[in-house]
């Protein structure tokens, strides 16, 4: 299967558990795996055979920056039933949902989760 990646897009976003996380919000990162046949587009140069980045990009700022979830967990649901509902021909996405900043004392470089699902036909 072919993959397009979205590498760490960034977006400021008030998903969190404590009340200064949906309050003041914080910095949200997303990288996607998306599989998807794209070998028409590549041989015939058409954007119409394969999947929008431009696309993907608006429907997960969208969530992130316009809905607020209390777990990143449940961020990285919800973009990917709005990839797959929207986009018929990926067969499966990968999102990883990372939060670079989250309110824990001690040394680290973020948290993370990151979840598959599949089309359901």
């Amino acid at each position: 299967m072919d993959k397009i990646y979205l590498n760490e897009m960034e977006f400021y976003g008030y998903h969190g558990v404590l009340p200064e996380e949906t309050r003041l919000g914080q910095r949200f990162r997303v990288t996607m795996v998306i599989e998807t046949d794209f070998r028409e587009a590549g041989l015939e140069d058409n954007l119409e055979k394969t999947i929008s980045y431009v696309d993907i990009y608006e429907m997960c700022k969208q969530v992130v920056e316009n809905e607020t979830y209390k777990l990143i967990e449940a961020v990285a649901e919800r973009i990917s039933t709005v990839v797959l509902e929207n986009f018929k021909k990926i067969e499966r996405v990968t999102v990883k949902v990372i939060k670079p900043d989250p309110p824990i004392r001690g040394h680290y470089h973020s948290v993370a989760v990151e979840i598959t699902r599949e089309q359901h036909s």
